[in-house]
């Protein structure tokens, strides 16, 4: 029953999304979590040095 329904969900979304507006929503779903990671390190990176200096 759940491949039944995997199925159906993968080809009606075939269906409703051109080939490019899949790939774009993939590529913006990824530039954000890239965006992401990029603040979260610069903020792990920015406390690490904020308390060396506090030493």
């Amino acid at each position: 029953m759940k491949k039944i329904s995997l199925y159906s969900i993968a080809i009606l979304s075939f269906l409703l999304l051109t080939s490019c507006e899949a790939v774009e929503t993939i590529f913006e779903a990824g530039m954000w979590w890239g965006i992401l990671l990029v603040c979260a390190v610069v903020v792990i990176v920015f406390l690490i040095f904020s308390k060396g200096r506090n030493s």
